[in-house]
């Protein structure tokens, strides 16, 4: 991963993670042990599917950039789709607790966004390569 890609994710990571554990303490006082843990978990699950989402339209846009509107339309899908079928599954948890979980989802993705949009901003990452200075004949 080229070092711009991954200044992004770090500075959408570190952000999100920091917002994870302020969620974790705040839901493990209200809600107790299951809210810190469904807290964690909803943190883990928006680092994850979001560093993944990124690495992946990074990639496709270096090597097929005319699909990265689509790619990224069906990552957003896939995201969505994969997010569904975990809350399926967990439905009915006692293993932690489920407004934790959702709130600290919530502001999580959030907060990926924003800091992920910011990190896109002061990257000044260039839309055309510029020509190379010496002419070639």
């Amino acid at each position: 991963m080229p070092s711009n890609d991954a200044r992004i994710l770090l500075q959408a990571a570190v952000p999100t993670a920091a917002v994870g554990a302020i969620a974790a303490v705040v839901s493990g006082v209200v809600a107790g042990g299951k809210g810190a843990i469904g807290a964690a978990v909803a943190t883990l699950i928006v680092i994850l599917f979001m560093g993944i989402g990124l690495y992946v339209l990074q990639r496709t846009a270096k090597s097929l950039p005319h699909l990265f509107q689509s790619m990224g339309l069906m990552l957003f899908a896939a995201q969505i789709l994969l997010l569904f079928i975990f809350l399926a599954a967990f439905k009915h948890t006692t293993l932690f607790n489920p407004k934790a979980f959702a709130f600290t989802l919530l502001a999580s993705t959030i907060i990926w966004v924003v800091a992920q949009t910011r990190a896109h901003m002061k990257a000044k990452i260039l839309y055309v390569e510029p020509e190379k200075s010496g002419h070639s004949s």
